[in-house]
């Protein structure tokens, strides 16, 4: 009797996570519970979810062999949950696909590693968006919510089509019980910016502000305090200003304020404030931090 279509299936996402459980290692780098993380190079470097990697020294790494070796951190950036890890062995990378091949209705699996080898949860693509940012500033790529349930040690995991490429990375920082994949476009970006710099540059402007909303309506930023040394204290910003733009996009709320300064490191933006009442152009360098 020949296979039935259901069997058949089942046969070939056994297949796939066989073709990428080679690809992925345990994170051993929390007091409890490990976490999972993926072969970004063969000469040792692993991408993983930064919010399991609690502490900067005594990391290891689970490998698909069974052996269990020391890592170093390269960097970190919690704005996007991603951190960079290294060790004196080799890996395997997978085979990458980039988010222009993800649609929505695509079987996704989420393979992660634990104690005993690899895990898996099946899930499908349910929503494909543009790039976003996240609360912290943080810029993704692509929107991909893979409906994957998030089990213990699966942040970090590899996030795999039915072709067996891997779309991303889980992280279950930004989803409440369902996993985003951070897209290989993100991944790529930010481990480059890890290894050359240990972090990620991020924008500073050195202003405390709380929301503000104007006699005409308008809403903007109030500055409560100004960084001594900092960027907007160098521009000339001062306490009391109300700040309603940056670089000619509106700036209503805290959220608006980060994602216009995220990428902005070492360039000069333009502050539009409001002074006494009046509109004024505040010229300032933004820091890097």
């Amino acid at each position: 009797m020949p296979d039935s279509p259901f069997a058949q299936l089942s046969d070939s996402l056994a297949a796939v996570v066989e073709s990428v459980a080679p690809s992925v290692v345990r994170v051993e780098a929390r007091r409890r519970g490990n976490a999972s993380g993926v072969a970004w190079s063969a000469d040792g470097l692993v991408i993983a979810s930064d919010h399991t990697v609690q502490r900067d020294e005594d990391l290891r790494l689970g490998l698909p062999s069974g052996d269990v070796v020391e890592a170093e951190l390269v960097g970190r950036d919690p704005a996007t949950d991603l951190a960079l890890l290294r060790a004196d062995t080799e890996l395997a990378p997978p085979e990458w696909a980039e988010a222009d091949t993800v649609r929505v209705g695509h079987l996704a699996l989420s393979i992660g590693r634990h104690d005993e080898g690899a895990q898996t949860a099946l899930g499908v693509v349910e929503q494909r968006g543009g790039a976003w940012r996240t609360g912290t500033g943080g810029r993704v790529d692509a929107f991909v919510h893979t409906g994957i349930r998030v089990y213990p040690g699966f942040s970090g995991s590899a996030v795999a089509d039915a072709h067996g490429r891997v779309v991303g990375l889980g992280t279950s920082w930004f989803g409440r019980r369902a996993a985003l994949a951070l897209p290989v476009g993100t991944l790529r970006r930010v481990a480059e910016a890890l290894q050359e710099h240990g972090h990620v540059p991020h924008g500073f402007l050195g202003v405390s502000t709380q929301p503000v909303r104007l006699r005409d309506g308008a809403a903007g930023l109030l500055v409560l305090d100004v960084t001594e040394d900092g960027p907007a204290e160098a521009a000339g910003v001062l306490v009391g200003d109300v700040i309603v733009g940056v670089g000619g996009e509106p700036v209503q709320g805290p959220h608006d304020l980060v994602a216009a300064l995220a990428d902005a490191a070492g360039q000069t933006r333009t502050l539009d404030v409001v002074r006494g009442g009046e509109r004024q152009a505040v010229e300032v360098e933004i820091g890097s931090r």
